[in-house]
């Protein structure tokens, strides 16, 4: 096979871009970042490549690396794999460009580190979305906490560190107490890790009670899906800089744990096994608990960052949700939201950089009236607040209809309510943001909004484009229906 057909070049820009962060450091900023914009560029590209080599029928595959027997190590494309390529490859861009004007404008230190520790979670994230089996998978879910874990300690204040522990304490603690075992398990009773049509576990005889345990220690077992209650470090790692927040809830960390669940779901149980054995039942209770409690939560919280965090972990557990469901509908649902909720919540955190960056804001409270000073970023924001809430005509919408259709198929009716409820609280707490800020009179709480203006030009590119893209995606998300329709599900 050519090395332009093996999935582990989508590795190489970033690996190959570390040193150059490094040694143009922070005395050289404008080279620095001028090379990581086109890394990024290039590791989009090789991702359109693979898309376009994968719809002609060309194998997609490295070579296999053996640690021990029948565990091994290799990259595959395959179509949901290939999305999530696509989408953090695209917003790594974008969240560079979004970098610049922040970092530069709200003076952070430790830039050079900043940039560093991101190529390498963008490297690993590469890695994940094109694992061929739920080994290499699992390896470069710990390499993307490991690589995350210095950008959410980045100011290096206690609060910063506190948030650090709990990052590092649930996510490795987490998966090396529950995932891994049931990944031990799942390789002692089936010889393989492997990434299987139709389920590893179709040619063995297993109790319905152990499908079910097995199933539930992979999905607690990955904290980054932030299902409750295994979802507190989610908010807490919310005093990292906003750059870092939409590297955790749009490119890297929470899609890289749903993203899990789907292969999971997909690739080592089945569709069919799930379904027979109802293993996905209890845990069907937990997302929609989930849904709709982090909702509550984040209609309590004053700080925008917070409110953005609970929402997130709302939505992340539509995802989780949809994969529970195990229908081939459902699944489409799942993965299509991985997309319209990363463009979403990336412009919303974007916006909340944004008003921090030009305004010194952070509570929801202090906003009033300022959507005069700063019209781009709140309508920005009200764009990808309707695309979270799901209505037309933003991809939101799509995604959450398709997740409808999954549950229309499936016994689980009642999760119709838990859905029109998630809708109604997304619109209480995610609206009166820019309500406020458009119609209601300034209480300036905070300084003299009378200096307020928008924030650095790259910021706003960045915010422009995420929003853009919640509307274009509406109109063409064609490429992506085409691509699910060539998953092999049995």
């Amino acid at each position: 096979m050519s090395l332009a057909l093996n999935p582990i070049i989508t590795l190489l820009p970033p690996i190959f871009l570390i040193p150059l962060i490094i040694f143009f450091g922070d005395k050289q900023k404008n080279l620095r970042e001028a090379s990581i914009l086109i890394a990024a560029c290039i590791l989009f590209a090789i991702n359109i490549f693979l898309y376009q080599q994968f719809l002609l029928g060309q194998p997609l595959q490295s070579q296999t690396f053996v640690i021990f027997g029948s565990l091994t190590l290799f990259l595959k494309a395959e179509p949901i794999g290939i999305i999530f390529g696509l989408l953090a490859s695209f917003l790594w861009i974008v969240t560079t460009v979004y970098s610049i004007g922040y970092m530069r404008g709200h003076h952070e230190t430790h830039q050079t580190r900043f940039y560093t520790c991101f190529a390498i979670a963008i490297a690993c994230v590469m890695a994940a979305a094109y694992s061929g089996n739920l080994l290499t998978l699992f390896i470069a879910y710990e390499a993307i906490t490991l690589s995350t874990f210095p950008l959410v300690t980045h100011s290096g204040d206690a609060q910063a560190k506190r948030a650090g522990r709990i990052y590092i304490g649930v996510l490795m603690g987490g998966s090396i107490l529950l995932l891994m075992p049931a990944i031990i398990v799942t390789w002692w009773m089936t010889g393989t890790t492997d990434f299987t049509t139709g389920g590893v576990f179709n040619q063995v005889v297993m109790s319905p009670l152990w499908i079910t345990v097995l199933l539930c220690l992979m999905v607690f077992g990955t904290g980054k899906a932030a299902l409750m209650p295994f979802h507190g470090w989610l908010p807490n790692a919310m005093v990292a800089p906003t750059p870092v927040s939409a590297l955790l809830h749009a490119v890297a960390v929470v899609k890289t744990g749903v993203f899990l669940i789907i292969k999971i779901v997909v690739y080592i149980f089945g569709l069919e096994l799930i379904n027979d054995t109802g293993a996905s039942e209890i845990l069907i209770y937990f997302a929609a608990g989930t849904i709709i409690f982090s909702s509550f939560i984040a209609m309590t919280k004053d700080n925008l960052k917070a409110r953005l965090a609970y929402s997130t972990i709302s939505q992340l557990s539509y995802i989780i949700l949809a994969a529970l469901i195990a229908n081939a509908r459902a699944i489409e649902g799942a993965v299509l939201h991985i997309v319209a909720h990363a463009f979403g919540k990336i412009t919303l955190f974007f916006c909340a950089g944004a008003i921090m960056v030009a305004a010194h804001k952070t509570l929801i409270s202090e906003l009033s009236g300022l959507g005069r000073k700063m019209p781009y970023t709140f309508a920005a924001f009200f764009i990808a607040a309707i695309s979270i809430i799901g209505l037309p005509p933003l991809v939101g919408v799509l995604s959450k209809l398709v997740i409808i259709e999954g549950i229309i198929d499936s016994d689980y009716y009642w999760l119709l309510a838990v859905l029109t409820l998630s809708s109604l609280l997304n619109i209480a707490y995610l609206l009166p943001i820019p309500f406020a800020a458009f119609f209601k009179e300034s209480n300036n709480l905070s300084g003299n909004n009378d200096t307020i203006q928008e924030a650095p030009v790259t910021c706003l590119i960045a915010i422009g484009i995420t929003a853009l893209a919640c509307i274009i995606l509406f109109a063409q998300i064609d490429p992506i229906m085409q691509l699910l329709s060539l998953v092999e599900f049995d």
